[in-house]
């Protein structure tokens, strides 16, 4: 039998139930008392409502609301070349898109943490949802004369989407531990590369649907919304650092410089996340040039026109992003298995399964560019391995950041590493990647092969990158122990001397 707060009775509940109060908390099930008077109809239906905020059910709605996020971010690369077309911009102008989100996304980073280790976080990321929202629907309606104002609309949409993937990792991490945590982590992870996929099938699907590009912007919007709706219903906010053992002792909260200190000191999470960055550097080129690169291959192997028509081929978005969908599945659960099992050999097993897995996985990826001008499917055959390889990392980086750091300064650490990786690895990337292959073609404009082969000459700055992130996740290793250690054992008198 359970009780609600004002002491009514709630049927079918045992004794041994626990219902969740609207702030987060959890009051045990109580026994059955004579002075307690039934349910009304109205009250009923709260407490079914609440019942309903589960842990899981959190994870499960977060975990959601992060696929909405990188499929928005991804449905313009489903479409990019009708919007280059559209704007009529080059290979750099049209990279701009990317960098100007990237930008505005790490630079709001650090600002969601700090407001996310002191305010109530689901609140912020419900906010956040519903902004990026209104501006990704905002921006279908940007004329073809104004591409300034559309670069500067995914600007703002990276504002929204930056206060997303700062805060919400640390709700899951503030709601399970140890295995538990890290497979909760493994399902929102694989959000990155399940939502990267859907944004290419969205967009290419929405546009062939419609006829019309702008419409790819017009449906993650009511998703978004609704996503905003159910965080603000049924996720708690549960208090920072409750099912950690380290959680009773944190009585304090130390000032955000003392927290910057501490992270520019703790080996691991710099590592980690110069890690991440690279690995941030290869996915943000990718997600935005593979499919345009595949689509000039095929030009240049003659199983293909290039795009006059108004309306481009979307096939080769539609197929990337079917295998970005399933690498991340594969990547994420083979990814969280071998950790589990590496775990019963090494206490390093998390460092050392990212570094090998990078360094497989640059193999793979620099063989894409050796295939492409001869064999498609042997290139999609090397993206589905490097990709898959690439992506074993996602939730694992994650752990490894709530195993190094205290639960009262995660939300920072999440988003300065997210400002970081954004900084050096994609915030640069796409326009990079466009701006080397612009500078390659200045000789041989009108040459369908020049085009082809120049932008494949500047993807191939992503596999030398990604061995760089392997070599930093080994170093990661090296420290990973002592990091951990300092953590679980760290009291309130040691943060007020950091």
């Amino acid at each position: 039998m359970c009780v609600e707060s004002d002491g009514c009775e709630i049927e079918g509940c045992s004794s041994s139930d626990e219902v969740r109060t609207l702030s987060g908390s959890m009051s045990p099930g109580l026994k059955s008392n004579p002075d307690l008077h039934p349910c009304k109809p109205g009250q009923k239906f709260q407490a079914a409502l609440l019942r309903c905020r589960s842990p899981a059910a959190a994870a499960g709605i977060l975990s959601f609301g992060n696929v909405l996020n990188y499929m928005d971010r991804y449905t313009v690369a489903g479409v990019l070349l009708d919007i280059q077309r559209h704007y009529g911009v080059s290979d750099s102008g049209i990279g701009l898109l990317q960098t100007v989100f990237i930008c505005s996304f790490m630079v709001a980073a650090p600002i969601f943490g700090y407001l996310g280790d002191r305010f109530n976080r689901k609140v912020i990321l419900s906010c956040g949802i519903f902004f990026w929202s209104i501006v990704t629907l905002s921006s279908s309606f940007i004329s073809k004369e104004y591409y300034w104002l559309f670069v500067l609309s995914r600007g703002l949409v990276g504002i929204g989407e930056s206060s997303y993937s700062s805060i919400s990792p640390t709700i899951i991490g503030d709601l399970f531990t140890s295995n538990s945590r890290t497979m909760m982590l493994s399902v929102f992870y694989l959000a990155i590369p399940l939502g990267s996929g859907l944004g290419y099938i969205l967009g290419s699907s929405a546009k062939v649907a419609a006829g019309d590009w702008h419409w790819a912007l017009r449906v993650s919007p009511v998703l978004g919304i609704t996503a905003g709706t159910l965080i603000l219903v049924f996720v708690p906010e549960p208090k920072r650092g409750s099912v950690d053992q380290m959680g009773g002792r944190i009585k304090t909260r130390t000032s955000w410089l003392c927290d910057m200190k501490a992270l520019a000191k703790n080996r691991s999470y710099v590592f980690s996340s110069l890690a991440s960055a690279a690995v941030s550097f290869a996915t943000g080129a990718f997600g935005m040039w593979i499919p345009l690169y595949l689509a000039r291959a095929q030009v240049v192997q003659k199983t293909a026109e290039a795009c006059t028509k108004e309306i481009c081929s979307s096939t080769d978005s539609l197929i990337f992003g079917a295998i970005t969908c399933v690498t991340g599945l594969l990547g994420v659960v083979i990814g969280a298995a071998t950790t589990r099992f590496c775990r019963q050999k090494t206490e390093r097993a998390d460092p050392l399964v990212c570094a090998v897995s990078m360094l497989g996985s640059a193999i793979f990826i620099c063989l894409i560019f050796v295939v492409a001008k001869k064999s498609i499917v042997g290139a999609y055959v090397c993206i589905f391995i490097g990709e898959t390889l690439l992506f074993l990392n996602w939730a694992i980086t994650a752990d490894i950041l709530m195993f190094v750091v205290i639960p009262t300064r995660r939300a920072t650490a999440v988003a300065f590493q997210s400002f970081t990786s954004h900084l050096l690895g994609d915030a640069g990337s796409p326009y990079l990647i466009g701006l080397i292959s612009d500078a390659l073609q200045q000789s041989y404009a009108t040459s369908a092969l020049w085009r082809f082969l120049s932008l494949g000459y500047a993807l191939m700055l992503c596999p030398f990158i990604i061995v760089l992130g392997g070599m930093f996740f080994l170093a990661t290793a090296l420290f990973f122990l002592d990091d951990r250690e300092k953590a679980e054992k760290q009291d309130v008198r040691d943060f007020s001397t950091t």
